[in-house]
């Protein structure tokens, strides 16, 4: 199947020098500095508008700099750069953590509420939401506050068993959706649906206690790495960089846009690897084979696409020094950016939703719900590959 290619360079532009990429490593350095003055300005609270916003801040300078450190390794010391590279993606891979499970409990919750079409429910009782009140995630919390859980008292409305009374010594499975479980909210309960919507409500609970419980880690554990002593010398290294870019001395003569061109070619030539005739029907069967394994290892299939995320965020960020920083970037870029994130999103949705699922003793409802909810998910993913497919190909 042709591919679209994407142009990394401007064509009415001549060569683009090392003194570009020195530029653009010192500009992120520099907001790298910035956002870590503003961290620790704000005490690093949990919630508080300005910790998040600053913790972000820290992320994006850290993967745009660690990038570029890649791409363009061929014209930058090679020793301080491979001591950066895996020092800046161990702090970026630490600081979305515990924005990663915030926004996989906030999907799973909402998938739960449409799947078990429960009305407006009762707001959550566990205090999450108003720590993250003043958070710019705060809107999106309060409205699952409002109606997007799924509470128990509608479980207990409609006669939802105790907690205590369990199937004994049974396991959660992962299943599949039943096709009678679609249907407007207003229609009469199937047994299906009556065992999604008594289950949603355990399982909603299930799913929060254990990725709240994983956000508090993960807090904990970015405080930890903030006050380490790894941390400051990583910090001590990227305030050096924002004076002094330790480039070879073929650096200022050398053009950038062959290296840039190679990103853009491991880019396609990892697309272009992708099963995406098969991924060109949304509901794709073949990927759900190993959806009822009891293997907890990641489903086989995501990892290319996964890989391609990264590429395709190098190859961005490869334009972005390429035109100084100030690059529009190309729509069907954009598309196929955002496509690819929420297969991410949804992938590692749907592993939650089958380790929740292999919890001991949950009750029959709660495992049936949980089951749904991954079929649900990895149908997502599906859908997402499908959005990729026509981003990428779009002429």
């Amino acid at each position: 199947m042709a591919q679209q290619h994407l142009d990394p360079t401007d064509p009415t532009t001549g060569p683009v020098t090392g003194d570009a990429l020195a530029g653009y490593l010192r500009a992120q350095a520099t907001e790298f500095l910035r956002a870590l003055r503003l961290h620790r300005e704000t005490g690093g609270a949990s919630g508080a508008e300005g910790t998040v916003d600053a913790a972000l801040a820290l992320r994006r300078s850290a993967r745009r700099i660690s990038a570029s450190l890649h791409t363009f390794r061929p014209l930058l010391d090679a020793e301080w750069s491979e001591e950066m590279r895996p020092e800046l993606a161990w702090l970026s891979g630490t600081l979305a953590l515990e924005h990663a499970c915030e926004a996989r409990l906030e999907r799973l919750l909402l998938a739960l509420h449409r799947l078990s079409g429960a009305g407006v429910l009762p707001a959550r009782t566990d205090g999450v939401a108003g720590r993250r009140a003043a958070s710019p995630a705060g809107a999106v919390e309060k409205s699952r506050a409002n109606g997007v859980a799924v509470g128990s008292r509608s479980a207990a409305a409609r006669g939802a068993a105790p907690e205590g009374e369990r199937a004994g010594g049974s396991r959660g499975r992962v299943g599949t959706a039943a096709p009678e479980t679609a249907g407007p909210p207003s229609a009469p309960a199937t047994p299906e649906r009556g065992n999604l919507t008594v289950g949603a409500a355990k399982a909603g609970a299930l799913l929060e206690r254990q990725l709240t419980l994983a956000r508090t880690r993960a807090h904990s554990t970015a405080l930890q790495a903030l006050g380490s002593s790894r941390f400051h010398a990583v910090a001590d290294k990227v305030a050096l960089l924002a004076s002094e870019v330790p480039l070879t001395a073929a650096a200022t003569a050398a053009d950038l846009r062959p290296l840039a061109r190679a990103a853009q070619e491991r880019l396609t030539d990892a697309v272009t690897a992708l099963p995406l005739v098969t991924a060109g029907h949304p509901y794709n069967a073949e990927a759900l084979i190993h959806g009822l394994s009891p293997d907890p290892a990641p489903h086989p299939q995501d990892a290319p696409w996964h890989q391609v995320r990264l590429l395709l965020r190098l190859h961005r960020y490869a334009v972005e020094v390429l035109r100084g920083g100030n690059s529009t970037m190309d729509v069907r870029l954009l598309a196929a950016g955002q496509a690819l994130n929420r297969h991410r999103d949804a992938s590692e949705a749907a592993a939650a939703a089958a380790q929740a699922a292999r919890t001991p003793r949950i009750a029959p409802a709660t495992a049936y719900a949980l089951g749904v909810l991954h079929a649900d998910q990895r149908h997502e993913v599906e859908a997402a590959r499908f959005a990729f497919q026509r981003a990428w190909q779009n002429t």
